[in-house]
């Protein structure tokens, strides 16, 4: 048997993109290594992972969100019994929601996605791995791969349970990617400064530990009770996955970093990362992709790793989809590569950017007292607002509206359903607030690829009309009279031609 697309990970990215396929009808076999997809590293405390706004748009306009919501569970949030709510943090140092302007991002409208939520890895795991099934996928656990061939129109896989064969195979598994370097992708970057360390611990004198986030002359600490600690080492990243991880190491290191002479009596769990920041210089060899952090990584500082590859998966299933059912314009699936490289190239320049405030240097400490003075004031967390929560993520498609390439406003529509809810279907979109005849008459050309929306709204931002992929962007917006001609062009564009029986001359 030869599936369309094989995904070597079943984490949440391998796992939203087997989704995306099987929305679109793709046969997908989903290989992963771990036989079990329990792990203590998964849930609390470590295990808790913050969603960035394209990331919960994401999961509603695939009718996700409200699990995901559900899967939050009734802890109150950290911020719960402070005078102001935070909004978020760069290299630690708070902006908080009553300095952001939100009138700085005048093309967005509230809606279901338009908050802030953070979910435990591995309950979002579970949703995801049930949707894939009931969806269809195929997903073998305890089966990793251990090698790659491929010929002009298929990819042989060699796994730990003998060979497998698919049209397509997408590396989603994870940093130390086996796909990425059995296919030869090159893997380029900056080399850790670092070893951080998360750990949950018993202590003698747990007073003797400051609250919160603390910059030190020798690194960094941060401390909640009852024993929940992570600090940084800047060692240049050596001990990361190089000895066991002991309680007399960490004692050693938080003593060290801290400053004081605190002694653990017990060592629960306890893991290293480091701040290496290195990404693929391309996404595509022949049939082999890669996504999430097969693709890139980068220190988890301001959790953008499993928000960046859910932007992948978004973006690669709908484009991969239609390249097998052959109705994808010739470099539909090029536009991965050079729309996703550019935004993985930000994130790591923004994590590049945090760790140079961190440094245990008096230069460091001089910038950080800046940077800090500059997120206190209103024009200072409305930017870090919009680089944490993603609300000014804009993809390159090319001139035209400001909205193009950015995400569809969650326009309250007059039917009273949203865009949002709308792309469930796994089409595009054509919305038009002016109910006009050649608009209609152009989706009829796609129909089996796009929805036609003629629909008033709440607040319709003075547009009058939009054409949004399968994925949620805007590929085309205007607020003067549709150009039927020039809406078609950019439908060409992005999703091939339209189908033959459908091609009367388009009115005027």
């Amino acid at each position: 048997m030869i599936h369309d697309v094989a995904i070597a990970g079943a984490g949440p990215v391998g796992l939203f993109l087997a989704c995306e396929l099987r929305l679109a009808g793709v046969s997908v076999l989903v290989l992963e290594q771990a036989a079990d997809p329990h792990a203590p590293l998964k849930r609390l405390p470590f295990g808790m992972r913050g969603l960035s706004v394209p990331t919960l748009e994401a999961l509603h306009r695939r009718g996700l969100l409200n699990d995901v919501a559900a899967a939050q569970g009734p802890a109150a949030p950290h911020w719960a019994h402070q005078a102001r709510r935070p909004g978020g943090h760069f290299a630690g140092m708070p902006f908080h929601l009553d300095q952001v302007d939100a009138s700085a991002w005048p093309y967005r409208l509230p809606g279901p996605a338009d908050t802030s939520m953070a979910v435990e890895l591995e309950s979002l795991e579970s949703m995801l791995a049930a949707r894939a099934v009931a969806m269809g996928a195929d997903i073998r656990r305890g089966v990793g791969v251990e090698g790659v061939e491929q010929s002009n129109d298929a990819v042989s896989i060699r796994t730990t349970d003998g060979h497998v064969h698919a049209r397509w195979l997408v590396g989603c598994d994870g940093g130390r990617s086996t796909v990425r370097k059995a296919c030869g992708f090159e893997f380029s970057g900056t080399e850790p400064e670092f070893t951080g360390y998360s750990i949950d611990a018993e202590l003698a004198e747990p007073d003797m530990l400051r609250l919160g986030r603390h910059y030190t002359p020798t690194g960094m600490y941060t401390y909640a009770r009852p024993g929940t600690i992570a600090m940084v080492d800047f060692d240049g990243g050596i001990f990361h996955r190089t000895q066991p991880i002991t309680l007399e190491h960490v004692q050693r290191v938080l003593r060290r970093i801290a400053g004081t002479h605190v002694t653990l009596t017990a060592l629960r769990l306890a893991t290293t990362w480091t701040d290496r920041a290195y990404q693929a210089t391309t996404y595509r060899r022949g049939r082999v992709l890669l996504a999430g952090d097969a693709a890139h990584v980068h220190s988890p500082l301001g959790g953008q790793g499993l928000n960046l590859g859910i932007g992948d998966a978004m973006n690669l299933g709908w484009k991969l989809a239609a390249t097998l059912r052959g109705d994808a314009p010739d470099d539909l699936l090029d536009t991965y590569e050079s729309e996703r490289m550019p935004i993985a190239a930000q994130v790591l320049d923004w994590s590049r950017a945090q760790v140079a405030l961190m440094r245990p240097s008096p230069s460091s400490r001089a910038l950080e007292a800046i940077i800090r003075d500059l997120i206190d004031t209103t024009d200072g967390a409305t930017y870090i607002a919009g680089r944490v929560w993603g609300v000014r993520l804009r993809h390159d498609l090319g001139e035209g509206h400001p909205l193009v390439g950015c995400s569809v406003p969650d326009f309250a529509l007059s039917d009273g359903t949203r865009p949002g809810e709308r792309l469930r279907t796994g089409k595009g979109l054509l919305l038009d607030f002016g109910d006009n005849a050649s608009l209609r008459q152009l989706a009829g050309r796609w129909e089996d690829r796009l929805a036609y929306v003629a629909s008033g709204a709440a607040d319709t931002l003075g547009l009058s009309a939009l054409l949004v992929r399968p994925d949620g962007l805007v590929a085309w917006a205007t607020q003067d009279r549709p150009d039927p001609n020039e809406a078609s062009q950019v439908a060409l564009r992005w999703f091939g031609e339209p189908m033959p029986a459908h091609a009367p001359a388009l009115a005027s």
